[in-house]
């Protein structure tokens, strides 16, 4: 993929945070760069009576329930005072409000996939507002930043970490995947099936297949490996009821089998980069990503069989 010289950059077109694990996203004009992703992104988590996380593979009635943030929450520099609340609403119950200072009680045996540790336990109320939701015992958890670490696979991207997010900080889609992907739907799929961190217009579709480093806002990020999709995408946003689509159009021609012949094959279907941002991990200000930035594409790889996955 040579660049055109005197072309236009792709653009940020749409940055999206998911402060709770499977539940809505917000989207913002801006999001400020730590450690683990976009402040905020996965910061909670909804459980079980055993403590292993709730996602909409399992619970889809997640999808309904919206999160909102103070819109200054996503200025850099930012801190929460004592009348700063994430607001959780859902169809059918009172909005809950959730102190954004730390809570002080530990809830230990908290699971995400392969980690298990402790995490802070938010609260009463909040635990029987999602078990009335959800129709089943749950408690809504908050990452204890201070205490726990939650290390992104060293396979692929190593000294890197990340809150609730399944896998790695970041996942950054293009506007033309997604077109070509509805081109070949009946019914078009919105971009919340996918729930990417960052919306980049302006490329080919699947050119973030390729993207071994990036740079938006001075910053760089690197792909670490193509996402691979699980059930979510087929499962409606606004309704929560599942169905066959995307994954059946994608599996035509975005399957291991069709874009990796000749790897070991998975029966898995990609859609999106998983990236990590190196200039995360050091000191300093103006570590923010807003829409509307350039997104300069500086490495590459020559196809996306050659892409890791």
């Amino acid at each position: 993929m040579a660049e055109v010289i005197g072309a236009p950059a792709p653009q940020v077109k749409s940055i999206f945070v998911y402060p709770i694990k499977s539940c809505r996203g917000i989207s913002v004009s801006q999001a400020p760069i730590t450690s683990t992703g976009f402040r905020w992104d996965r910061q909670w988590l909804v459980v079980n009576s055993k403590g292993r996380a709730y996602t909409q593979r399992v619970e889809p009635k997640l999808a309904l329930v919206e999160v909102a943030l103070p819109t200054e929450a996503f200025s850099e520099g930012w801190e929460p005072n004592n009348d700063s609340y994430l607001v959780i609403r859902a169809p059918g119950m009172d909005p809950l409000k959730i102190p954004l200072s730390n809570p002080s009680v530990v809830s230990d045996g908290v699971s995400v996939w392969e980690w298990s540790s402790s995490a802070l336990d938010e609260g009463a109320e909040a635990a029987m507002w999602f078990s009335t939701h959800l129709g089943k015992p749950s408690w809504l958890v908050r990452f204890s930043e201070v205490k726990e670490m939650r290390v992104v696979d060293p396979n692929y991207a190593q000294g890197y970490n990340v809150m609730f997010s399944d896998g790695y900080p970041y996942l950054v889609l293009s506007q033309g995947s997604l077109n070509a992907l509805n081109s070949l739907l009946k019914e078009p799929v919105p971009v919340n099936r996918f729930r990417p961190n960052v919306l980049v217009d302006g490329c080919e579709p699947f050119a973030e297949d390729l993207w071994k480093e990036i740079r938006i806002n001075k910053l760089t990020f690197e792909g670490v490996k193509l996402c691979s999709r699980c059930k979510v995408p087929t499962i409606d946003q606004e309704t929560a009821l599942a169905g066959s689509e995307p994954t059946e159009t994608l599996l035509q021609f975005r399957s291991d089998k069709a874009l990796r012949p000749n790897k070991k094959q998975q029966g898995k279907v990609y859609f999106g980069q998983n990236m990590v941002c190196s200039d995360a991990l050091s000191h300093g200000k103006g570590k923010i990503v807003k829409v509307g930035d350039p997104v300069y594409v500086h490495k590459v790889v020559p196809s996306s069989a050659e892409a890791p996955a």
